[in-house]
């Protein structure tokens, strides 16, 4: 169950948190980034008397996939993987978890989980959404080579910059956590990206109104 008097909201811009504020709910702007996002995670749990159900949220970009998400789906990670935590060589990338150095000991290789009761939560008050991995990057995926190898060698339906650290700092504090989003563009050749904000937004309202549904 969701209670929304227990949430925090955690986005990281402005605009994304303004469906979430009219809906009531308590909503954190950390900034674009991994190292934002656990900053203003942390110290926004920190400072909150009871330990709250942590949500990140805001827009991401579709990865290629045999079903890719279209403008304005929702999307409800079950993993916010670390996607590009890790090292490029000749014979391909490893993560930082296959090269011996796991980010937390709560996580599942290179991926925080999300809290399968929060999933399950957000799943009943959005069931049009689809649930699946959300890759964090550092480097948002501008050729269709990074995009497609990126799909390929994480399964991601999206990625986003802030997921995963939200996420991870939620465990080290003992909150638990989810990450919810809406597709706002395509990923691959810069050039050839499609964008609708304000679909993406107008889905956005529809993610706040369903978190503070009683």
């Amino acid at each position: 169950m969701i209670d929304p008097a227990r949430c925090l909201v955690v986005v990281a811009t402005d605009r994304e948190a303004a469906p979430f504020r009219s809906a009531g709910l308590r909503t954190v702007v950390s900034g674009v980034g991994r190292v934002n996002a656990a900053v203003a995670t942390t110290i926004a749990i920190q400072g909150l008397e009871s330990t709250p159900f942590v949500i990140a949220s805001g827009i991401a970009g579709s990865l290629p996939r045999p079903d890719a998400r279209s403008i304005g789906d929702i999307v409800i990670g079950d993993r916010a993987i670390a996607a590009d935590e890790g090292i490029r060589t000749p014979t391909g990338f490893q993560s930082i978890a296959e090269m011996g150095f796991p980010l937390a000991g709560f996580m599942d290789g290179d991926a925080v989980l999300s809290d399968v009761g929060l999933v399950r939560g957000l799943a009943a008050r959005l069931p049009d959404a689809v649930v699946g991995p959300i890759a964090t990057v550092g480097t948002c995926s501008g050729t269709d080579d990074l995009a497609s190898e990126l799909a390929a060698r994480t399964g991601a339906i999206a990625e986003a910059m802030e997921g995963a650290a939200v996420l991870q700092a939620a465990g080290l504090l003992g909150a638990r956590a989810v990450e919810v989003r809406v597709i706002s563009n395509g990923t691959g050749d810069r050039a050839r990206q499609v964008w609708d904000l304000d679909k993406a937004f107008s889905a956005l309202v529809n993610v706040a109104e369903a978190i503070a549904s009683d």
